[in-house]
């Protein structure tokens, strides 16, 4: 399972879902799945995610057993 801090992280910028949707080309309901973990991103969107905060995917997504 992929847990992720990204409301934790929006918070820290500033960022509504609809912000961080727009930035990285999705829409506002595929953040708020991802956030809930009912949605998986892909690498590609997870490194878009990591970019707009400026941080390691690592420090926005973890793998859990």
């Amino acid at each position: 399972m992929i847990k992720n801090r990204m409301k934790e992280l929006r918070a820290k910028h500033g960022l509504k879902q609809e912000d961080l949707a727009a930035r990285v080309g999705v829409r506002r309901e595929t953040i708020g799945n991802l956030e809930t973990g009912r949605y998986n991103p892909s690498l590609v969107l997870a490194w878009h995610i990591a970019e707009v905060f400026g941080v390691p995917i690592e420090e926005v997504f973890t793998v859990e057993d």
